[in-house]
């Protein structure tokens, strides 16, 4: 039954990380860690690099969704990408406002940008969500989780002769919630790792450079919030040395002019 949760898995292949991949990843990354904090630009700066920066991916990520869109299933490619100057989280997500794709980016978050092609990176990723269907696969596997444990549950009571009771219906629940959670986790990790390499060809399409963006990962930022009560980006984007390899695994894809390439359909097994 764990095959179901596979079935959700990523779109797209994601490169081959090499040994130098791994080698320039760690450099950047140590590099990108030990590097002093830099002031945070003004509001007008920020929303000058957003309008500017927006006005490059949105076209380029628009027009791969749309390449893409038949095959994907996908329904809109046309995201509203709003710039928020009243959330204090230094954040950027993507979501559905009734099956309308949107991308908040709040003032803070631009704020902290060192220059264009972070920017452009980060919503290019954004962008990634919509085009992988991450938000479609990741309530199919809430639901696949769900099925998989608490069938598993109710087995296991059934083998056991377990009566029917307040308990083992607790037992079932408590189950089913944590079916889902590991529904939520299955691909998680993956999904990222897929936006960020959408993200790095919509930033290289759009005229950035994916190299200096994915620097933005790197930082050795907060993960919470000023506030402490939510995330920041850095918390619902977790950094890693890997995520910084498959960028700079799918330069050289793009250097050598390697276009995306779909995963293969798994086999279920009854």
């Amino acid at each position: 039954m764990l095959l179901s949760l596979a079935a959700c898995g990523t779109t797209y292949e994601l490169p081959t990380i090499t040994e130098n991949n791994k080698a320039d990843a760690q450099k950047l990354f140590a590099e990108a860690k030990s590097a002093p904090h830099s002031q945070m630009v003004s509001p007008e700066a920020a929303e000058s690099r957003f309008h500017r920066v927006k006005d490059r991916v949105g076209p380029v990520a628009t027009e791969l969704c749309k390449q893409e869109s038949a095959a994907n299933s996908l329904k809109d490619c046309n995201a509203t990408i709003v710039y928020d100057r009243t959330l204090q989280e230094r954040n950027a997500f993507f979501y559905y406002d009734d099956e309308q794709p949107r991308i908040i980016v709040t003032q803070s978050f631009v704020q902290t940008t060192k220059n264009d092609d972070e920017l452009a990176f980060v919503l290019g990723h954004e962008y990634g969500h919509l085009i992988g269907r991450h938000i479609e696969k990741q309530k199919q596997q809430r639901i696949a989780g769900a099925i998989i444990l608490g069938a598993a549950t109710a087995y296991v009571q059934a083998q056991s002769q377990t009566a029917y009771s307040y308990a083992s219906q607790a037992e079932m629940d408590r189950n089913i919630d944590a079916g889902m959670a590991m529904g939520d986790q299955a691909y998680s990790q993956t999904y990222e790792l897929e936006s960020d390499m959408l993200g790095a060809r919509i930033a290289a399409a759009a005229g950035y450079n994916p190299k200096i963006g994915a620097a933005f990962f790197a930082r050795p930022e907060d993960s919470r919030s000023v506030s402490g009560t939510s995330l920041s980006f850095w918390g619902t984007h977790p950094s890693d040395e890997r995520r910084v390899a498959i960028v700079l695994a799918t330069q050289q894809q793009i250097s050598q002019k390697q276009g995306l390439v779909r995963e293969k359909p798994s086999r279920q097994t009854p």
